[in-house]
């Protein structure tokens, strides 16, 4: 069995967690997320704790219950804790703004460039070279926070443009005569 899949998930106070219909349904204070179950993975809710199962001795039931078990954990942390990215700009010039639900970057080109944050991911600038990206869905916010740096990747020479705030870019050494 899958050394991830045979932890328990701790379900901590003032999270909920219903397992029906092939769906498990976490409900904690940072909102609801739903997952849809794998026929290969058995879930049993017991006092606070839910253990995940391999059906069969496969391979593939055996892979899917660490899987399962991690996604189930990452909606739990979400829930109840939630989940950050954290995003820096370097450049001249280069400078971010949060406006509601929306990022305005300037990054360089000849326009501002405008992204709507969708529901449930929320966005910060502590300072106009910092963007922080919040939410519940792990996998959300780190699609969101790939696309807000997809705008303006750092490039190799001068190491300018967006970057995650851990990145570290290798710079290259221009070309000599």
């Amino acid at each position: 069995m899958s050394r991830i899949g045979k932890l328990p998930v701790t379900v901590p106070a003032g999270v909920e967690v219903s397992v029906k219909d092939n769906q498990i349904h976490v409900k904690g204070t940072l909102g609801a997320l739903a997952l849809t179950l794998n026929a290969l993975v058995k879930v049993e809710n017991k006092a606070g704790t839910l253990t995940f199962v391999p059906v069969n001795e496969s391979r593939e039931a055996n892979a899917m219950s660490g899987t399962m078990r991690q996604l189930v954990n990452n909606m739990v942390n979400g829930v109840s804790k939630g989940f950050e990215k954290k995003l820096t700009l370097l450049g001249v010039g280069y400078k971010a703004q949060a406006q509601g639900a929306k990022l305005n970057l300037t990054v360089g080109y000849s326009h501002p460039v405008l992204m709507d944050m969708p529901a449930g991911i929320k966005v910060e600038t502590p300072t106009p070279t910092e963007i922080l990206i919040k939410g519940s869905d792990r996998q959300r916010v780190g699609q969101i926070a790939s696309e807000v740096r997809a705008v303006r990747p750092p490039e190799p020479y001068k190491g300018k443009g967006i970057r995650y705030a851990d990145e570290k870019v290798v710079i290259k050494e221009t070309k000599k005569k």
